[in-house]
């Protein structure tokens, strides 16, 4: 077993919390996690806006809507100060005018999924969430709500996406409920134990690999084509519970041979 002092070095090792910094200059892209995000729509393309916790940095996902079979997604390489995002959204509006222009769609905390059928492919965005707890400073969630959000607009749909069949495999989509007994982190990996983490600092993005993670699949067309992790979420499925307890202790003065008064601590 391994001496107090020993688990203290340890301890210190785990994966920290990371957030871009205030310098552009110093930005790397796989060095933090996007959190925040909204999504808006044109009749010919989505754009997921994402940011990370403080919002000070952002990053677009265009997502093509012009074609009723294939997912054509590209990652913008830009990063976005708040101002030049708004400005970004602006024009986006402004040339996309004469066609319905740019409208909002839903705020979201992350993808869930992407997943096709017969001809469509749907997303599966996390709309609400809660947080449960913590470990290590790392926030832990939970889903409150989902969506699913059909990619292809609906002028370029055929008599596939409508079909009996379509319609029957997206209601068992539907059925899945997220809101029940799935939890994530976006900086901490808790498909892992402690131990795996303590050894495995230094890796960039999610071990989707894992086998604890209930929807790598679902979001491996996502990952691939972006090559990072930073707009899925990694769901494990089970059961997260975290209770404070608190324990009183006392203090001796060993050179007066008088008791101190109690102190309490807890822990996590």
């Amino acid at each position: 077993m391994a001496r107090p002092e020993n688990m203290k070095s340890n301890s210190s090792k785990l994966p920290q919390k990371v957030h871009p910094s205030n310098d552009p200059s110093e930005f790397n892209p796989l060095s933090y996690s996007l959190e925040k995000f909204r999504l808006y729509e044109t009749r010919a393309r989505f754009y997921l806006i994402g940011s990370d916790r403080n919002k000070q940095f952002f990053r677009v996902l265009k997502i093509d809507r012009m074609e009723p079979s294939d997912l054509n997604i590209s990652e913008d390489p830009v990063v976005y100060p708040p101002q030049e995002v708004k400005s970004l959204l602006q024009r986006i509006a402004e040339g996309n005018r004469a066609t319905g222009g740019l409208n909002f769609v839903a705020k979201v905390y992350g993808i869930a999924g992407c997943i096709k059928f017969l001809e469509s492919y749907y997303l599966v965005l996390v709309t609400k969430r809660r947080q449960i707890g913590s470990i290590c400073g790392h926030a832990i969630y939970s889903i409150d709500e989902s969506q699913i959000i059909t990619i292809p607009h609906v002028s370029v749909q055929t008599d596939v996406a409508h079909s009996k069949t379509e319609l029957r495999y997206k209601k068992l989509l539907s059925s899945v409920d997220l809101t029940k007994d799935f939890f994530y982190s976006y900086t901490y990996p808790i498909m892992r134990s402690l131990q795996n983490n303590v050894l495995s600092m230094g890796e960039d993005g999610m071990p989707y690999d894992n086998i604890f993670v209930w929807n790598s699949y679902l979001t491996h067309t996502i990952r691939s084509r972006c090559k990072n992790t930073m707009w899925t979420i990694a769901l494990v499925h089970g059961h997260f519970k975290q209770v404070l307890a608190y324990f009183p202790l006392q203090f001796f003065d060993n050179r007066e041979s008088s008791r101190a008064d109690d102190a309490w601590f807890f822990i996590q």
